[in-house]
């Protein structure tokens, strides 16, 4: 069950943890990313090396360490709170290959060193979004591969389009595809694939979470008896590829020019 293993959070609460080992993480939009970004990881050769630019819960580092227990796993962010948490959580959960560094985004202290980059929705965080992707770029060796996936600049409200929820926390509401990929192009990716995420299902599932949530944790009696049914919503979404979505997702490479680029 995916993200299961934060139910090994010191502050988690025992009905809580109960929860999350039954339904697997219960955050609608981490769920719909998870199904959207971990396949294009497990897809073909491992990586030795791997960063997670900005792994907030840790859910990502933790479900590739496992898919990859040879590969040295390494999860950044600037929250110490949650870097504890996921500390602990990794120790609780035997995951050996795993560790967690305080770093802001903008300023890795890498140079060459990973496989595999992946940031899921931290660039609309930074004020300075190019300065994180440069960051990134330059924590990958020659060739090495970018996953990022960030919100677009519109979500569907049934039949219309308007823009993306004001999140706490954002520096803008997201991205248009052309948006992003010319970003990720000027701090020298070569872009592979680049597409909308988040369908109609998935849009749809996110929009009732966010309803009820607003983003902030609220309601979470009405929102644990929901999860289940608005999970389920999302998962029949997953291998939709819509013309515009919710979500973007960039597929990128370090190096030499890819014959696939866009």
């Amino acid at each position: 069950m995916l993200g299961k293993d934060i139910a090994r959070n010191p502050n988690a609460r025992f009905i809580e943890k109960v929860y999350i080992n039954v339904f697997g993480v219960p955050i609608s939009g981490l769920r719909i990313r998870l199904r959207r970004v971990l396949p294009y990881i497990f897809k073909g050769k491992s990586f030795s090396r791997i960063l997670d630019a900005g792994c907030g819960r840790g859910v990502f580092c933790y479900e590739v360490a496992k898919k990859f227990p040879e590969s040295m796993v390494v999860g950044c962010d600037i929250e110490i709170k949650k870097l504890v948490e996921n500390a602990i959580i990794i120790d609780k959960c035997n995951i050996k290959n795993v560790s967690f560094v305080l770093a802001d985004i903008t300023r890795l202290p890498f140079n060459g060193y990973f496989d595999l980059a992946i940031s899921v929705d931290n660039l609309e965080h930074l004020q300075d979004d190019m300065a994180g992707l440069s960051s990134i770029y330059s924590s990958l060796r020659s060739e090495g591969l970018l996953i990022l996936h960030v919100p677009a600049l519109e979500r569907q409200w049934f039949i219309k389009f308007k823009e993306n929820f004001n999140v706490p926390g954002h520096y803008r509401a997201g991205y248009t595809l052309d948006d992003i990929i010319k970003k990720v192009k000027l701090v020298g990716f070569n872009v592979n694939e680049a597409y909308y995420t988040f369908g109609y299902l998935e849009t749809l599932a996110n929009n009732i979470s966010y309803l009820i949530t607003k983003a902030e944790e609220k309601n979470k009696i009405l929102y644990a008896l929901l999860f289940p049914v608005i999970n389920v919503v999302s998962w029949f979404g997953q291998w939709s590829k819509p013309k515009k979505g919710a979500g973007v997702l960039v597929v990128a490479k370090k190096g030499k020019m890819n014959e696939a680029s866009v």
